[in-house]
């Protein structure tokens, strides 16, 4: 019976409160007095949805039950946060989804959910919301760690800093949610901490602060309010120094700088400053040049500090190397920025080039030629030797024999023979020009001759110089000789003191090149490239062939460019012939002389620039190549001096081997003693023995 009477009661309490609030909702239409006691949360969450008329989905760990009563009566707005509220005490949340359903999950699996994003404060209660705040004068890595001790981390909150962007993204309930952007708004305020520009007159901005870090640090200030110390900046360029902090140590610091910068008792000060790559005599016109320019703007400008001439001495000390400067501080501060410029290792270009140059010729000369032995004939002097200057050699080689008789005094009858050898003067020096194949016949007072040429010529000519330069400076390759070349000649009235001028004129292969680093790893050349050689001589003077390039080009780093290409390709074909009897058909072929001819010259030009910006590439480099001549070396070296197997090759030692010098005059003294002592103490144990 008690059992029955506690769920009688249970039963009728809740049919009770559902009836109170049916009345109160069909009397007052939009008024809610909610009143549960002991009430189980889902039928609570379905009580409030029916009478709001949303749809609500419960999540399976939303258990427990409620007690809650209001003595007020509530609208739907005060009813809706009412359910918000209950949910919050116990741990839950709501989570809107944008159809308008309403999810009821635990609190800490909210911030997981499908919270809205919203901007401003159109939420302002025990909602779920997101909000992303962007911050201006607080680093958010800084704000977090404060925000999250004041968000319900348990209940769902969540606080993310993005310090990139410098913004703050807050998931919670919307009342706390908008109690830290209030928070962040209140914080995020520019303080104090402005940028104060002060320019100098006579001291250098550069050199003002380093003194004054130097007092800071070794006062160890810390700022007692909690504010960053103050920070100074040096503007070389306009002699000014920027100061950021509080205001109270901004003043402190514009008020030490000004009474520091004090004009000196002098009218300036000098200075020798040692230079690590530039020429000092390079650097005194640009630096006179600088120093002017500077006066003449100072002078005509109207609102600059001064309008007198200042005395400016530059000069430069050759064997040291370095620059004597007499200036004011400003002055002096202004040029040695400019030498710090100058003053800088400059980088190298190394230029490999690939020079080749192939050369073909072909020819063919055919001919017949005719002569007669009563006089006449036929000749062509298209490289063929001529038959009459021929046949005269002939005869001119021919041994004669000659009888001779006569009586004696005894009266007897006598004759002998003498036979006279021909002259071979004439036919040597016309056979010693004779190239190819020639054969004759003579019969009955007729002659002919076949003369047949084939000529084939090929060259190739390859060189490969290397050149290494620092930027913007030419560098100059030649390998060849002087050639003497005749320029004038003159002579006297009587032809008593005749002379001649020669001039002597370099034929090789020649590169000039001058390289330009652009930005980047890019290298403009500009090239005169060369190749020449002697052909021949002339009536006048010898002949020389030429080929010359002169370009600029641009060339990435590594890479390698073409330059140059077929010279020219030339066919010749000409025939010699009897008028008339050499346009037979095929008989006419012995009547003619044929020559063809083709020739064709090729050269090309390769280079390929590498950029040296440190000792390290270039020690790889020259230890490359030292490598390579030394390989070179040992090669020969095993192979040996034929007929000379004994003779030993110069060989390069090791790469980074040092150089051994001599023995010193007290070394060699030394090393004489030792060795007469040890001498000594031979023979004496020879002699004991």
């Amino acid at each position: 019976m008690r059992l029955m009477s506690r769920g009688f009661v249970r039963s009728i309490g809740v049919a009770l409160m559902a009836a109170s609030m049916a009345l109160s909702s069909s009397a007052f239409a939009a008024e809610y007095s909610p009143n549960f006691r002991n009430t189980d949360i889902n039928e609570f969450i379905n009580i409030v949805g029916k009478n709001l008329q949303k749809t609500i989905i419960v999540d399976p760990n939303v258990r427990g039950k409620i007690s809650v009563r209001s003595y007020d009566l509530l609208n739907e707005q005060q009813y809706y946060q009412f359910f918000l509220n209950v949910l919050q005490v116990y741990d839950f949340a709501v989570v809107e989804m944008p159809s308008g359903v309403l999810k009821v999950v635990r609190s800490k699996d909210a911030k997981t959910s499908n919270i809205p994003v919203i901007d401003g404060n159109s939420f302002d209660g025990d909602e779920m919301i997101t909000r992303v705040v962007p911050v201006y004068n607080v680093p958010v890595r800084e704000l977090a760690p404060i925000l999250r001790q004041l968000n319900d981390q348990a209940g769902g909150g969540n606080v993310v800093s993005h310090d990139p962007s410098n913004v703050m993204m807050l998931t919670g309930r919307a009342a706390v949610v908008n109690r830290l952007v209030e928070i962040i708004e209140r914080v995020d305020k520019a303080g104090d901490e402005e940028v104060e520009v002060v320019s100098l007159k006579y001291a250098s901005a550069s050199e003002m602060v380093r003194i004054i870090d130097s007092i800071n640090k070794s006062q160890d200030k810390a700022n007692a309010a909690g504010k960053s110390a103050p920070r100074l900046v040096a503007d070389d360029r306009t002699n000014s120094i920027l100061i950021s902090g509080d205001i109270k140590a901004r003043k402190r610091l514009i008020d030490l700088i000004k009474r520091m910068d004090q004009e000196l008792k002098t009218s300036g000060n000098t200075r020798v400053i040692f230079l690590n790559y530039a020429k000092a005599e390079d650097l005194v016109k640009v630096l006179q040049g600088v120093s002017a320019s500077i006066q003449a703007e100072e002078q005509g400008g109207s609102t600059k500090k001064t309008t007198k001439n200042r005395d400016i001495s530059i000069e430069a000390h050759p064997d040291s190397n370095a620059l004597v400067i007499t200036a004011e501080p400003d002055m002096m501060s202004e040029l040695q920025e400019v030498i710090r410029q100058l003053d800088i290792r400059r980088a190298q270009v190394q230029v490999e080039a690939i020079i080749v140059e192939v050369y073909e010729g072909d020819g063919t000369t055919v001919g017949v030629q005719w002569a007669s032995e009563s006089g006449g004939g036929q000749q062509f002097t298209n490289g063929v030797v001529p038959i009459g200057s021929l046949a005269v050699a002939l005869k001119e080689s021919e041994s004669t024999t000659d009888t001779t008789t006569g009586v004696n005094s005894d009266g007897e009858t006598y004759s002998y023979t003498t036979e006279t050898t021909g002259d071979y003067s004439s036919l040597a020096s016309l056979l010693g020009n004779l190239n190819g194949f020639m054969v004759g016949v003579i019969k009955d007072g007729w002659g002919a001759v076949l003369q047949a040429v084939s000529s084939d010529t090929n060259s190739n000519v390859l060189s490969t110089p290397h050149l290494t330069t620092m930027d913007n400076e030419e560098a100059y390759f030649i390998v060849g000789q002087e050639v003497p070349i005749i320029t004038g000649s003159t002579s006297g009235s009587d032809n008593s003191n005749p002379f001649t001028t020669v001039d002597r004129q370099e034929v090789g292969t020649k590169l000039k090149v001058t390289p330009q680093i652009n930005e980047g790893n890019a290298v403009q050349l500009t090239i005169e490239q060369e190749v020449s050689s002697v052909s021949g001589a002339t009536s006048v003077d010898i002949s020389i062939n030429k080929r010359e390039i002169k370009t600029t080009v641009i060339v990435d780093d590594g890479g390698t460019i073409v330059l140059g290409g077929m010279i020219d390709e030339d066919v010749q074909e000409s025939v010699s012939k009897v008028p008339l009897l050499g346009d037979i058909p095929i008989i006419g072929n012995l009547f003619k002389s044929t020559t063809s001819s083709k020739r064709k010259r090729n050269l090309m030009v390769f280079l390929h620039p590498t950029i040296i910006r440190d000792g390290v590439t270039t020690n790889e480099i020259s230890k490359r190549k030292y490598e390579y001549i030394r390989a070179e070396q040992l090669k020969r070296k095993e192979t040996g001096v034929e007929l000379m197997p004994l003779t030993e090759q110069p060989v390069l030692p090791e790469w980074g081997t040092n150089l051994e010098l001599p023995p010193s005059y007290y070394e060699f003294q030394k090393q004489q003693e030792a060795a007469k002592a040890e001498k000594a103490k031979k023979q004496n144990q020879d002699a004991d023995q």
